[in-house]
């Protein structure tokens, strides 16, 4: 599924019902984290959630996959309204060692706390 980057954050618990009930009704694992890919170019964010195997699209739900090829990272832990960090971590690493990021990123969201200060998210950036 996908939203605008202004609005992911309102829209994401939303848009990832759809997988999480596709994944429900067809059996697949449900050990897969939550996903959001921001594609620069387009304004657009893709969310979705990780599967140990492609399957056929339906209407709602389609098979997709992170672009492959080096990447730069960092793990945040915390609040998701303090992501802003790692982000700008991952930014600092590129320019600090010249190595430019291509589109998208995305943002690999670790299984739910309860706890705030004890949320995981991989923040992801494709190098040139």
């Amino acid at each position: 599924q996908r939203t605008t980057i202004q609005r992911v954050s309102r829209d994401i618990q939303n848009l990832l019902s759809r997988p999480w009930a596709y994944i429900g009704a067809n059996g697949l694992s449900r050990r897969g984290r939550n996903i959001a890919i921001y594609w620069q170019a387009a304004n657009e964010v893709e969310v979705g959630v990780e599967v140990a195997a492609r399957f056929e699209a339906m209407p709602d739900v389609i098979c997709s996959s992170t672009p492959a090829g080096e990447v730069a990272m960092a793990t945040h832990i915390g609040p998701y309204d303090q992501l802003g960090h790692a982000h700008q971590a991952v930014r600092d690493w590129c320019a600090a060692n010249g190595r430019p990021f291509a589109a998208p990123y995305w943002e690999i969201y670790g299984h739910w706390r309860d706890d705030p200060a004890k949320l995981r998210t991989d923040v992801v950036y494709l190098l040139e």
